[in-house]
């Protein structure tokens, strides 16, 4: 039988990423105590009046069709979210989506197609390939190098940039670096896409998770980028809340009349009870990011200092999100080597960094969602398992 294309192109770049990932899951539904690392579910529940608001939702009917665009009540939550960031929005800015990954493939889908090329840094989020490659276009990968932080680097690129590259891909705060690009930053990066007249597609799901000490930036906020820039966000990290599918893209008014067919034809709306939800969300202020943004910052420095004097395992500090990388090339294995051999010996489930790309194939990216005890522990194992790992790759070959 004959199939499209796109199921060539996507061959490779579905659920394989998360391989080790739905091992660890089937392990552990055997009986195996496995500790799991690997994928970003936040450990806390959404707020209760979420969930009543949700509830009260359906029992009220709100179970009908939706529009295109967006129940009235999220498309006046997200203009009351995005004016304090730009006064000039309206709702005509605005498209709904179940989830922030729907709103990525629509978007992209309505930007790029069969020849064009898209810039993204590298390492980089795990379905970012996927959704270039359903259009037909290319990825075109920019290096985030762990000596600038995994902070995008102008020079980088510029150089990366080539005719056919339509579109620049930007997530920050990262996954899964957890880097957090500074407003002059994304200044510098903007007037290269300003330059080869270039979208910027933004990735801003983590824009509550941010540590102190860093501020969030955004190209939607700046004025010379603002008909160029297009926001995708959900309350999926925000609000604790990701299996509600419930998401966005901001835009210019433009694109978004362009792009509302699309998403027509695609979703024709998404679920009214969750709408009401997300609008609740969106309008009022519930302590649920303010509560993982501790805890992730306090992980991450509990990685920090278990890890303190170890040579053969390097945490890559990160300035927001849920995640941290652990450098274990010089235990002699790559990424991808050490994460299954972990989940064999010690029954620890992470992320291996080829997941995210090529620049990342040396890493593990590490889950800071299960408790500090827990992950204490977790860390101790990784820190024992690269020590008897680097002995043996140093060890003389035997001779009978």
């Amino acid at each position: 039988m004959r199939y499209a294309t796109i199921t060539d192109r996507l061959a490779h770049l579905g659920s394989g990423r998360w391989a080790l990932h739905l091992t660890a899951r089937r392990m552990k539904a055997e009986g195996e105590d496995v500790v799991e690392l690997t994928i970003g579910e936040p450990d806390v529940v959404p707020d209760k009046a979420l969930l009543d608001e949700a509830a009260r939702a359906m029992y009220a009917g709100r179970t009908r069709y939706s529009n295109g665009r967006g129940e009235p009540d999220t498309l006046k939550a997200l203009v009351a979210k995005y004016s304090k960031r730009r006064s000039s929005v309206t709702e005509k800015n605005f498209l709904c989506f179940p989830g922030t990954q729907s709103a990525l493939y629509c978007v992209m889908t309505g930007l790029v197609g069969a020849g064009d090329g898209v810039l993204v840094g590298d390492p980089l989020y795990a379905t970012y390939e996927g959704v270039i490659a359903s259009t037909g276009a290319h990825m075109i990968p920019v290096p985030l190098r762990p000596e600038k932080k995994f902070h995008m680097q102008p020079d980088d690129l510029e150089r990366a940039v080539t005719p056919e590259a339509r579109v620049l891909l930007l997530n920050t705060p990262h996954n899964p670096t957890g880097a957090v690009l500074t407003a002059s930053e994304i200044a510098r990066i903007g007037e290269i896409c300003r330059k080869h007249d270039l979208w910027i597609i933004c990735d801003e799901v983590y824009e509550q998770l941010i540590f102190d000490g860093t501020s969030f930036a955004s190209p939607f906020d700046m004025a010379e980028l603002a008909e160029r820039t297009i926001v995708v966000s959900s309350i999926s990290k925000s609000h604790a809340a990701p299996g509600f599918r419930s998401g966005w893209a901001a835009g210019p008014e433009e694109f978004c009349e362009r792009l509302l067919p699309v998403s027509e034809i695609m979703l024709f709306g998404v679920q009214p009870f969750i709408a009401d939800m997300t609008a609740m969300a969106l309008s009022e202020n519930f302590p649920t990011a303010d509560v993982m943004r501790a805890n992730y910052h306090r992980r991450a420095a509990i990685v920090e200092t278990v890890l303190k004097g170890n040579n053969l395992v390097k945490p890559m500090m990160p300035e927001g999100g849920m995640f941290i990388l652990l450098d274990v090339t010089a235990t002699g294995l790559g990424g991808e080597e050490f994460a299954w051999e972990l989940l064999r010996e010690e029954k620890v489930a992470v992320m291996p960094g080829t997941s995210f790309g090529d620049q990342a194939a040396g890493f593990l990216r590490i889950s800071l969602t299960v408790p500090d005890d827990v992950l204490e522990g977790a860390i101790r194992r990784i820190g024992e398992l690269a020590g008897r790992i680097a002995a043996r790759e140093e060890a003389p070959p035997h001779i009978q």
